[in-house]
């Protein structure tokens, strides 16, 4: 396979987790992490800024984690490419998480492009650990 067909199944297998749960799942740890500032009274320009990027991780946590456990997908080629590629198939979830907390720091926080950047690198590169980990090891389980 070429690079290119690589990509296009690797955002591809990105359909598969479950999204509205992870929507569900993401704006409440949002919601409850502005909540807590407000009522701990951190009130500054950038309030936003963290509590979407929490928001933010967690929906992508979800998603791609639960995408790798999912057995109900319609498209069992897409999921087996993706079970025999756990790390490549966690790379649009965490790629995504970095350009959106990347946006959300910048517009909603005080840091300028270049902070954003690097300081989302780290749940970027978290949630890329995690996932990888977890395809990783159905992978190894299913083998045995």
């Amino acid at each position: 396979m070429t690079r290119s067909e690589n990509r296009q199944l690797a955002v591809a297998s990105a359909t598969l987790g479950p999204w509205r749960t992870a929507a569900g799942v993401g704006a409440l740890v949002g919601g409850a992490a502005l909540g807590v500032d407000v009522v701990t009274g951190h009130w500054s320009t950038d309030i936003l800024a963290g509590p979407v990027g929490l928001g933010l991780f967690f929906f992508f946590l979800v998603g791609a984690v639960g995408g790798k456990l999912r057995r109900d997908t319609a498209d069992r080629r897409l999921h087996r490419w993706a079970a025999e590629h756990p790390w490549r198939s966690a790379l649009p979830a965490a790629g995504a998480l970095w350009g959106l907390n990347t946006v959300a720091m910048t517009l909603l926080g005080g840091t300028n492009l270049f902070e954003a950047l690097f300081s989302s690198l780290v749940p970027a590169g978290v949630l890329l650990v995690i996932a990888g980990v977890v395809g990783s090891v159905r992978k190894a389980r299913r083998r045995d």
